[in-house]
């Protein structure tokens, strides 16, 4: 069974993200399926935001290839990031993927820093 196909309407990579992911796969040496974005709850955002490597694509996800790397995001997470942009920004220590156009998740608590802020 092949894994429905991530459109960019729901997900897309610059050209610099998928420079970098690919250059980032060819430094591993294990096998793997590809890059995982993931969202994780919790935090003042109400939703973090990741990526790592992953040997595994189950039935519900969904995927893209750019240039060899398969980008896969489950059905969870795409809701979170449904429009989003991943990009490859900065040079040397400062360099980071971001992500792009996030919507509002409506978590958060206005206090986090401050003592007795976020838990």
């Amino acid at each position: 069974m092949s894994a429905a196909v991530l459109t960019d309407s729901e997900l897309s990579l610059t050209l610099p993200a998928q420079d970098k992911m690919a250059e980032l796969m060819g430094q591993v040496e294990d096998k793997i399926e590809g890059i995982r974005v993931f969202a994780t709850p919790g935090g003042c955002s109400g939703v973090s935001f990741g990526m790592t490597f992953t040997d595994q694509l189950n039935d519900d996800d969904r995927v893209r290839e750019y240039e060899g790397v398969k980008v896969i995001v489950d059905p969870a997470t795409l809701e979170h990031i449904r429009g989003v942009e991943i990009d490859f920004v900065g040079e040397g220590a400062e360099a980071r993927f971001v992500f792009n156009n996030l919507q509002p998740t409506g978590g958060g608590c206005g206090t986090c820093g401050s003592q007795g802020g976020c838990s």
